[in-house]
């Protein structure tokens, strides 16, 4: 299967939300099925096909996640984001002021479901392939 090192060099050529497409196709490649991402610092659960499962360590010091979710602010900071305006840890910390405490990417769908502290989903995007 995969490893958190396999992922890790593909998520180095990520510079900003205009590379995450390119990105999960790389892994998906590997044979990532899913993952988890936590905003507060960044560890990741990953899945592969036959309940194969990895993570990785944090990646940053560890944000606070902000209570109350603001759904408009993260839209707009998340199209800043893909339009390659920010970088991921710039990313994270958008995510955490607005409230959003991680998202779950389901490949086989190609989503990406951003959640609040309350585990409410706030946004479901599909990922271009």
């Amino acid at each position: 299967m995969f490893t958190v090192k396999q992922i890790n060099e593909a998520h180095e050529k990520v510079k900003s939300g205009a590379d995450f497409p390119l990105y999960i196709q790389e892994i998906k490649a590997f044979g990532v099925v899913g993952f988890e991402t936590w905003v507060n610092d960044s560890h990741t659960n990953y899945w592969g096909k036959n309940n194969f499962e990895t993570s990785s360590e944090p990646v940053y010091d560890a944000l606070i996640i902000e209570d109350d979710c603001t759904p408009t602010i993260f839209a707009e900071d998340l199209k800043a984001h893909q339009a390659g305006k920010t970088d991921y840890y710039q990313f994270c910390k958008d995510c955490a002021k607005s409230g959003i405490e991680k998202w779950i990417v389901l490949l086989e769908d190609m989503t990406c479901i951003y959640y609040d502290k309350k585990g409410n989903q706030i946004l479901v995007e599909t990922i271009p392939s």
